[in-house]
């Protein structure tokens, strides 16, 4: 390379180094869309399909012929149909799809509740809980061999590895699922405490706190405007400002700024970062339920749903999907 194509080059990467950003950063956490198909119907029903059966069981039904497709799709609106009184509602749809869009949670929990109820008796006993718990380590403690862990076993354990500590989080966690302090935790206790888990692990605390200090420089607990821009884009001096930075103050100042006193506190900051303001799964229900509702009385019936069945489900009739192994029926 010659000195003059040397010095072009280190100009262009001096240049990338030193440009502004073009687009702000996005510190908003966006719910999830529930499938990552475009929805457009004129298209294809993959986005509907996704949305009303999970991605994973939507695929399964492309394998079926439409008889099938249409005799398991009537299985599924008798469990949709809560109250069993011979309609779906909006609402009745909506938990639906939530519920399909984390079958998964479920599915794990029924999981390992199976593996602690080790006698299968509906119960778990702190004993059962223990040794399930302790379980990849419990031909070191089982000193006798016996399949179980003593009270004396699992001490003598601790006090040789030092590790009280794990010892104490396990009870912590059995108190905790024992919540009405029987001494066993049943199906309700267990499963309600684990999905509760499962569903509070979008971030919200700890997404709010790392934002108030990363963009909070002068560290007075609140995000004023100039912090709230600086945290997109750097000024360099300039005085000309990219358009989305000036659709940045206006926002700031109209939506973000609830109390108008020229900064945003905590609570403002979690509207900003943790919108709550759209339902997807209220959204796919309505639309569902729009599409198939033929008296147009708001709710629908099994009929209209098994005949409007190329929306809720696919079959191989449709081109619809990946030749994929047939799961399980549900």
């Amino acid at each position: 390379m010659s000195i003059p194509q040397l010095l072009l080059c280190l100009s262009l990467s001096m240049l990338c180094i030193s440009s502004k950003p073009t687009e702000k950063k996005d510190r908003v956490h966006h719910e999830p869309q529930l499938s990552d198909k475009v929805h457009d119907d004129a298209q294809s029903f993959d986005y509907d399909h996704d949305a009303f059966l999970g991605a994973d069981e939507a695929k399964t039904f492309d394998q079926l012929t439409p008889e099938e497709s249409k005799e398991r799709l009537g299985k599924i609106v008798s469990k949709i149909d809560e109250d069993k009184d011979g309609f779906v509602t909006v609402e009745e749809l909506k938990a639906w799809i939530k519920f399909a869009q984390k079958r998964w949670i479920y599915e794990d929990v029924e999981r390992q509740w199976k593996g602690h109820d080790l006698n299968e008796d509906g119960l778990i006993s702190w004993e059962e809980y223990k040794n399930a718990t302790y379980g990849y380590i419990l031909a070191k403690i089982d000193t006798d061999k016996d399949g179980f862990v003593t009270e004396g076993e699992l001490k003598a354990w601790i006090k040789k590895a030092q590790k009280k500590y794990v010892y104490d989080s396990v009870e912590r966690q059995w108190q905790e699922f024992d919540m009405n302090q029987d001494g066993f935790i049943s199906w309700d206790e267990y499963r309600n405490v684990t999905y509760g888990t499962y569903l509070a692990m979008r971030p919200t605390v700890i997404s709010l706190q790392e934002t108030m200090e990363d963009i909070d420089k002068n560290g007075d607990g609140f995000i004023d405007l100039e912090e709230y821009i600086g945290d997109m884009y750097s000024h360099d001096g300039d005085a000309d400002e990219p358009e989305w930075v000036k659709t940045e103050r206006e926002q700031f100042v109209e939506f973000r700024d609830k109390n108008r006193d020229g900064k945003m506190d905590k609570e403002e900051t979690k509207d900003w970062i943790l919108p709550s303001d759209y339902d997807h799964a209220e959204a796919e229900a309505r639309h569902l339920v729009y599409e198939s509702d033929q008296n147009k009385d708001g709710k629908l019936t099994k009929e209209e749903i098994v005949e409007k069945y190329d929306l809720f489900v696919g079959s191989q009739a449709t081109d619809f999907g990946e030749a994929l192994v047939r799961h399980d029926e549900f």
